[in-house]
């Protein structure tokens, strides 16, 4: 019978983080998963390591690839869970019951997803998003933590692997795609499942600017222009309610400023009835 869940790992000489993902999945309570490592050819002692956990890994790759999704891809065609999880090395598995607590209880739905811990340097800095639906109005300019999601494995022979041509943000442009588009069904998880460290290559700052980028591409090569338009159009009406609601909130502010707008309004009045009335004596 094949397991409820594969965990895919992927990793490239980053030993100290690999060690870290791979004590937090072996430490887990619950048993009824699979463990994957897909590693790009590491020199850095991470084959060694890999090596010696081999009794507790179910299948372990490590040859040169062509980046993050290409070893994600691997990992999905070796997998053979219900439920796929990608846990980068170097994030984590918050606790030994986090597992037990997600499939306590029978799922039925295509997506499960749960909340991760933003981490550097072993500090908590925030928590992922987490709204109650997934809709375009969240992904528009959101999205839900990668190494916090539960997807049935069936999902990508119906829909497709990650697209290798985007470096940084193909799983978005998967959520887009299973979600938005194919409105394939989802569950929200009220726990926290992973650590995910920002001094990956997503969480880089040298980075920032590509995944900007592929997110923009993203949108605008599945999404409609006119809905895309809509949408920021709407964006700024709210960024401008959300000053006026602010302003409204610190009375004196909001007083104040009133009080200057009706100066103008009287200024302005003023001054067009003084030049209505120089007309008509330069009339007379």
């Amino acid at each position: 019978m094949n397991p409820k869940l594969s965990i895919i790992t992927i990793n490239l000489n980053n030993i100290g983080g690999l060690k870290k993902t791979i004590e937090s999945v072996i430490d887990q309570l619950y048993t009824d998963f699979e463990y994957l490592i897909i590693d790009g050819g590491s020199t850095d002692g991470s084959q060694d390591l890999i090596r010696s956990n081999a009794n507790k890994i179910s299948c372990w790759i490590s040859e040169p690839d062509n980046g993050i999704y290409h070893a994600m891809n691997k990992g999905i065609r070796a997998a053979k869970g219900e439920y796929l999880l990608f846990l980068n090395s170097g994030d984590f598995l918050v606790d030994n019951n986090v597992l037990t607590e997600v499939f306590k209880e029978e799922h039925t739905e295509d997506i499960l997803w749960g909340t991760s811990r933003f981490s550097r340097n072993g500090q908590v800095l925030f928590n992922s998003p987490s709204p109650e639906k997934l809709t375009l109005k969240f992904f528009y300019n959101q999205t839900i933590s990668h190494q916090s999601t539960f997807i049935r494995s069936s999902l990508f022979k119906q829909y497709g692997n990650y697209r290798e041509d985007f470096k940084i943000n193909s799983d978005y442009e998967f959520w887009i795609r299973a979600i938005i588009l194919n409105n394939c069904s989802t569950k929200k998880l009220n726990n926290v499942v992973s650590d995910y460290n920002l001094e990956g290559l997503s969480g880089s700052q040298n980075n920032l600017e590509l995944s900007r980028e592929e997110s923009k591409k993203i949108l605008t090569l599945s999404i409609p222009q006119g809905i895309l338009d809509d949408y920021s159009a709407w964006m700024e009406e709210r960024k401008q309610l959300e000053v006026l609601y602010w302003l409204k909130s610190k009375q004196w502010i909001y007083r104040f400023l009133i009080f200057l707008y009706k100066i103008a309004i009287n200024f302005f009045s003023w001054k067009k009835r003084l030049r209505n009335k120089s007309i008509g004596n330069a009339e007379l």
